[in-house]
């Protein structure tokens, strides 16, 4: 499966627009239950006003609101990047850190939003789990009956090559993206699917309805 990703996807990387470690940060913020798409829209005109994290920690919440009100959960989100840049400023001298537990510190950010931070910006073999890579992870049968979002980071960290860990974030992103889509799969276009749980258990199910047909019209003739 990683060779296939390593030649389908050789420079997957995230689809969210920035230029360094702030931006990301303020970015994937905005990112959660909402459209990358969405959020670059809306993060030009944001990181002209406030291009650092010193600008937006002097921001008013109301004032970062009528920057990002048409992505998801404004009024929340506003709240959360202004005491981030605060706490960027006080508490790192405006320094994103490496650290996920650190980063776990900043107001807004959980443990999927550093560990994309520590993995994009500072290439760590941290693993962001995010609804497509717990849904992919699940489906595909890279993991097995996970519970939640850290035991499957948990259980892909354990079997990818950790020089690979920070890459296979977008690979599994990117497949639940674009081909192994939630409501509707495209398996007769992904590349594993001889190796997918899903499409094996697919498979057998189709072969068993088509026999159980069969076997019923040939009953009848």
């Amino acid at each position: 499966m990683i060779a296939y990703f390593e030649e389908a996807r050789p420079t997957a990387q995230t689809e969210l627009n920035y230029g360094n470690a702030y931006q990301l940060l303020v970015a994937v913020i905005l990112s959660a239950q909402c459209t990358d798409k969405r959020v670059n829209f809306t993060t030009p005109a944001l990181f002209a006003a406030y291009p650092t994290p010193q600008a937006m920690a002097e921001a008013t919440d109301e004032e970062i609101f009528a920057y990002i009100r048409s992505i998801s959960y404004p009024n929340n989100k506003s709240k959360h990047l202004v005491r981030m840049a605060k706490k960027l400023v006080e508490d790192f001298g405006g320094e994103v850190p490496s650290d996920i537990d650190e980063l776990q510190t900043l107001p807004g950010v959980g443990r999927k939003t550093a560990n994309v931070i520590a993995s994009v910006v500072f290439n760590l073999p941290a693993l962001a789990v995010d609804t497509h890579v717990f849904r992919v992870a699940n489906r595909i049968g890279l993991t097995k009956n996970s519970k939640n979002p850290l035991q499957t980071e948990r259980e892909l960290v354990k079997h990818i090559p950790e020089e690979k860990i920070p890459i296979a974030h977008h690979w599994l992103i990117l497949h639940g993206r674009y081909v192994c889509q939630a409501r509707k799969p495209h398996c007769k276009e992904c590349g594993i699917a001889d190796l997918c749980d899903f499409f094996k258990s697919q498979t057998r199910a189709q072969a068993k309805e088509t026999t159980s047909k069969t076997t019923k019209k040939t009953k009848k003739t």
